[in-house]
């Protein structure tokens, strides 16, 4: 049995989708199950509630060889670390007492590096990798940078303004990898009964791309002007308070992404395992393009 947590977030609901279709035993854990579709509800067990309380992973875990962990992380918390070692601690202590054999978590680039002491999400999210590592299962910390699919949240000033924001410089050339590579490994791993240990399983995406790049493909792809503009600290910030975020959780991004620009995702080496398919022209076309423009 395969625990998948976030089932209907991005990165969950594509890893399940490809368990499901392979015939694996699956169960989710879903704050609302009517949010699964119809068709993936009648082929999984659910598990109704919250994968950060302790009763209900008791009951999703039980009989359980692997689990998909995804803790993501609330805007309203008022410490970066409560939404990644505080939320997955009854789930570290669940693993020990049902004894699951396997997780494969989403993690991030950083460990070893120096940058990655003060890097906010990133901090906290190798500090979760400990904890749940420290369970005595085994552990594969998928450890990504930034997401291609991140960039759907600037759809809207995509189409208005023909802009691409971000504080990190936009010559800074670093790795960027699509959710659906991403599924892609983590269900490999999930299906494959035969690994042990801990290891980090970088996913970097097919090439290092600065947000000139990523402006200047955009452009071609949609056939209109996007042009790149850096944002302040302070401007990234309070974008995010405006919509909600707490002011610790802003600053947890903030400081990812200084860490990001200081070179923390250029760490890993890109090697053949490392590089996953799917290139951010390709993203753009199947995925951006049709959100933009609609």
């Amino acid at each position: 049995m395969i625990v998948v947590t976030a089932p209907t977030g991005q990165i969950g609901s594509q890893t399940l989708d490809r368990l499901v279709a392979a015939g694996a035993p699956v169960r989710v854990i879903v704050r609302d199950a009517a949010k699964l579709p119809d068709s993936v509800r009648d082929a999984v067990q659910v598990v109704e509630g919250s994968h950060g309380d302790p009763d209900v992973l008791t009951k999703a875990f039980a009989g359980a060889e692997a689990v998909f962990w995804v803790a993501p992380p609330d805007p309203r918390a008022t410490r970066v670390e409560d939404g990644f070692t505080g939320f997955s601690r009854p789930a570290a202590e669940a693993l020990a007492a049902h004894g699951v054999q396997r997780v494969v978590a989403v993690s991030a680039l950083g460990r070893g590096t120096p940058m990655a002491e003060n890097a906010g999400y990133v901090t906290a999210s190798l500090a979760m990798d400990d904890l749940l590592a420290g369970s005595g299962v085994g552990y594969r910390a998928l450890t990504m940078p930034s997401f291609m699919d991140n960039l759907l949240r600037q759809a809207e000033l995509i189409r208005q303004q023909g802009m691409i924001t971000s504080p990190i410089a936009g010559d800074r050339r670093m790795p960027f990898c699509a959710v659906r590579d991403i599924a892609e490994v983590a269900a490999e791993l999930l299906l494959d009964d035969t690994w042990t240990g801990v290891e980090d399983v970088p996913v970097l995406g097919a090439e290092d791309l600065s947000f000139e790049d990523i402006a200047r493909i955009t452009s071609e792809v949609l056939e209109r002007p996007v042009r790149f503009q850096q944002v302040s600290g302070e401007d990234f910030k309070a974008r995010m308070t405006r919509f909600g975020t707490t002011e610790a959780m802003a600053r947890g991004a903030l400081d990812m992404m200084l860490a990001k620009d200081a070179g923390m995702d250029n760490a890993v080496p890109r090697t053949a395992r490392a590089t996953t398919p799917t290139g951010f022209r390709q993203w753009c076309e199947d995925v951006l393009k049709p959100a933009v423009l609609g």
